[in-house]
């Protein structure tokens, strides 16, 4: 490869990045940091410390997207001038700098592209993700408690912070359901590629003839929120019941009652919190999942009214048997939105989910 060769790749690159960068409004970026540092300089502010951590959290997030945008149109004007450099004297050492420092820059651009995929109004959010065994029996259950293992793999991988709401074991194996706290980076915005039926194809290890089993579980996934417009919960709309929690497995956790169930009354929606020893923080945490649950509902409401009004068919069961798992006769996954697939399912089951949620978060803007 040559330098006019490199020069066109640059050319490329550069081309690549104006586009994006007509549309990334830095400058409202920088007005929103310097409301929120006004906002964090304020002591009131950490009377409130969950209040006060979701703002510098999003803080952090936009300091971030800023700087790594500013970072890299530096680094492409650099390379511009390597070039001419390596060109006007003849240096053919800085050759290979160059070229390293070009692949660089496709590289970062790239996770840049993807980062803006993640453009929704709570895709920065943290997460509640729920898992519940489907069709099955206890072949179901014990695939519910594969896909717990899966996510939470993932989820070291990306170095999220994962926290245990609630858990019903299975009665032979497995586990009935559970409901995962998730918090990190774009929690939401990732996590939610993962939202609907998936659909496991396998020999059954609990039958003595070891017949062929289709399993199902299901995937709920909401944001994390506190201050969404969309969702008001008046009290007299909540039903509160109390009870002694029953730890993983089926040991006690404490001899009082901590545990929490809240009943949406005018939509049924029910949520259970028994992770903390503490009712209040029982509570709390419950009703953090519930408002999570109403805004998801309202938000598909609202996608149905679209797709209503501009003449669009969508399924009932919209979401459903998303992904299918093959164990048997051959080793396959495939996502039946995207069509993304890889016949190395026991890495996916291992929590390497980055494939299928980038195909996936490219898919929904398609769409």
């Amino acid at each position: 490869m040559t330098t006019q060769d490199l020069r066109a790749d640059l050319q490329s690159l550069r081309a690549r990045f104006a586009s994006i960068r007509g549309h990334l409004d830095l400058a409202s970026k920088q007005d929103q940091i310097a409301t929120l540092e006004e906002r964090s300089a304020d002591p009131d502010l950490w009377n409130d410390p969950r209040t006060a951590q979701g703002v510098m959290q999003q803080l952090t997030r936009l300091k971030d997207d800023v700087v790594h945008w500013t970072n890299l149109e530096a680094q492409l004007i650099s390379l511009d001038e390597l070039i001419d450099l390596i060109e006007v004297e003849g240096d053919v050492t800085l050759y290979a700098e160059l070229a390293s420092e070009l692949r660089t820059a496709q590289r970062e651009l790239a996770q840049r592209e993807l980062a803006l995929l993640l453009s929704g109004r709570y895709d920065d959010r943290d997460a509640f993700v729920s898992i519940q065994a489907g069709m099955g029996g206890t072949d179901a259950q014990d695939w519910a408690d594969m896909m717990l293992r899966m996510y939470l793999r993932w989820a070291e991988t990306r170095g999220y912070t994962v926290t245990i709401v609630d858990m019903s074991a299975g009665d032979e194996a497995g586990i009935k359901s559970v409901t995962l706290e998730l918090r990190g980076p774009y929690a939401y915005g990732n996590i939610r590629a993962e939202a609907g039926v998936h659909r496991l194809i396998r020999l059954s290890p609990f039958n003595a003839s070891h017949t062929r089993q289709t399993s199902f579980a299901r995937v709920e996934v909401v944001p994390e929120v506190d201050d969404a417009p969309e969702v008001t919960i008046k009290p007299e709309d909540l039903r509160i019941d109390v009870f002694r929690s029953g730890g993983h497995g089926g040991q006690g956790v404490n001899t009082t009652d901590s545990a929490v169930r809240l009943t949406h009354l005018p939509t049924g929606v029910v949520v259970t919190c028994q992770n903390e020893r503490s009712q209040l923080q029982n509570r709390e945490t419950a009703m953090r999942v519930l408002r999570g649950r109403l805004l998801e509902r309202e938000l598909q409401r609202q996608l149905e009214e679209r797709a209503r009004l501009r003449g669009e068919h969508r399924e009932a069961a919209f979401g459903s048997q998303m992904r299918t798992y093959y164990l048997h006769p051959s080793t396959l996954v495939k996502d039946h939105r995207t069509d993304h697939e890889t016949s190395n399912v026991y890495a996916v089951l291992d929590g390497q989910l980055d494939p299928f949620i980038e195909a996936y978060l490219r898919w929904n803007v398609s769409q």
